[in-house]
């Protein structure tokens, strides 16, 4: 029985090969690529009739120790190691699609009166808000109200894989590819089993070639900082950061900023950026003013 544990599992083992396990080769025609489960077991300590029914979901419950020796055999880095524990200890399934996700409204008060590219993403990566300088930065083709009512609230994995304007957007389109993968794999380890998430991912599995390639290879990554090159259609080249912060009392809301170096170029282009969205064509018309007849 295939498992989400054991397909991320099979995909570290077919990584490492015998030579970077330190584990001596004679030469002996293999059929996998990568160690063997017995291989992996012998380095995390554990019998192989063990871990092949922890890989094929016949096992449960492995104890943190066990976790712990078969990420130290697979060298796998930080975020691939709380991956494998949240794997192992998935929450109770969602049985049926929730209600639409709510935004406390300070929250959305607080984007609105910021003076950077600013949104927050659900935890299926809804955008649940922006400020007018991430709408005029990142998709200002769509409708900036779109965010507010859930259905015609743009997702963020969606727009990226899906919508050419996203493609043309960013100067290194297939790095942003892999790290949102990587973050989507994160977000679907602690939501196991969420009918919404699960058709998130597989509309993108079905529309984009590229999702569905990067997607089988298990990417892993908390992406809480980046340094990217954007080619802005009204600005040029931009070079901006981006920093996702996780909203307490929220269950997985983020709050993404963007922001560049001072007294950069790309700092001057998000001022230009904010005070064409003041000029009068862009500001709201002043209320008619009655005078008394």
């Amino acid at each position: 029985m295939d498992t989400v544990l054991g397909e991320f599992l099979r995909s570290r083992r077919a990584r490492l090969t015998p030579a970077e396990a330190g584990i001596a080769d004679y030469g002996d025609r293999r059929r996998v690529p990568g160690l063997r489960r017995e291989e992996l077991a012998r380095l995390a300590g554990v019998s192989a009739g063990y871990y092949t029914r922890l890989e094929q979901g016949q096992s449960q419950h492995a104890s943190e120790a066990v976790l712990d020796a078969l990420a130290n055999a697979l060298r796998l880095d930080q975020d691939e190691r709380a991956h494998l524990h949240t794997l192992a200890r998935p929450a109770p399934k969602a049985r049926r699609r929730g209600r639409p996700e709510r935004l406390q409204p300070h929250l959305r008060t607080l984007v609105a009166t910021l003076n950077v590219p600013a949104l927050i993403l659900g935890r299926h990566t809804d955008i649940l808000t922006w400020n007018p300088l991430a709408h005029a930065l990142l998709a200002a083709h769509l409708d900036p109200a779109a965010p507010d009512t859930p259905a015609t609230r743009p997702n963020w994995a969606r727009l990226f894989f899906l919508d050419p304007h996203l493609r043309e957007l960013f100067g290194d389109w297939a790095g942003k590819a892999r790290d949102t993968v990587a973050d989507l794999r994160r977000i679907a380890g602690h939501h196991q089993g969420d009918p919404a998430l699960a058709e998130l991912i597989g509309e993108l599995t079905l529309s984009s070639p590229e999702f569905t390639a990067l997607w089988s290879g298990h990417p892993v990554r908390d992406c809480a900082s980046h340094s990217r090159d954007y080619r802005h259609p009204v600005l040029g080249r931009l070079t901006l950061t981006d920093d996702l912060l996780t909203l307490p009392d929220t269950e997985g809301q983020r709050l993404v900023l963007f922001h560049a170096e001072p007294g950069s170029a790309s700092a001057t282009a998000l001022e230009l950026l904010g005070g064409t969205l003041l000029t009068p064509a862009a500001a709201p018309a002043p209320a008619p003013r009655h005078h008394p007849g």
